[in-house]
């Protein structure tokens, strides 16, 4: 059974000319990351500190009329074995959620290992970890963009 939010699935949703928008959703925090108009950088941009969804949803709203997003790019947190355990559910559900808010194509990217790869990156740049701590969820949430756009 394919996936509905499968970049491969979704990519000719997503209006040309527009950024994307991706995001690191984590229980405590949402890391947010923008790409460029031609979709070849992300930049990390914020990290939302979550409290109600609706309190997300309204920030997020004020990004995306801000910075003409097109659609989302969300990093699902899969097993190393590749299976699904609740924190991919816990991110489907956020994704249903924010269907209900918005009208933006949403594809899914597999972010396996890209906190760590963020963290390495950040200790090699011999960052502090209360630094680390401050740009993790918005770097990670750069890299899952930025991965997804290389498959677009």
């Amino acid at each position: 059974m394919s996936d509905p939010y499968d970049i491969q699935q979704v990519k000719a949703q997503f209006p040309v000319g527009r950024r994307l928008l991706g995001m690191d959703p984590g229980t405590k925090t949402i890391g947010l990351a923008l790409s460029d108009v031609m979709r070849t950088v992300a930049t990390p941009l914020e990290i939302i500190k979550r409290k109600k969804f609706k309190d997300d949803v309204i920030r997020i709203k004020e990004i995306v009329q801000e910075h003409n997003i097109g659609g989302f790019v969300i990093g699902l947190p899969k097993n190393m074995d590749g299976s699904e355990g609740p924190r991919c559910q816990a991110t489907r559900a956020f994704v249903r959620n924010l269907e209900a808010h918005f009208d933006l194509p949403i594809a899914l990217w597999d972010e396996r290992l890209s906190t760590a790869a963020v963290e390495r990156t950040l200790l090699e740049a011999d960052s502090s970890r209360a630094k680390r701590k401050d740009v993790v969820d918005k770097m990670a949430a750069a890299y899952i963009l930025q991965g997804a756009m290389y498959a677009l």
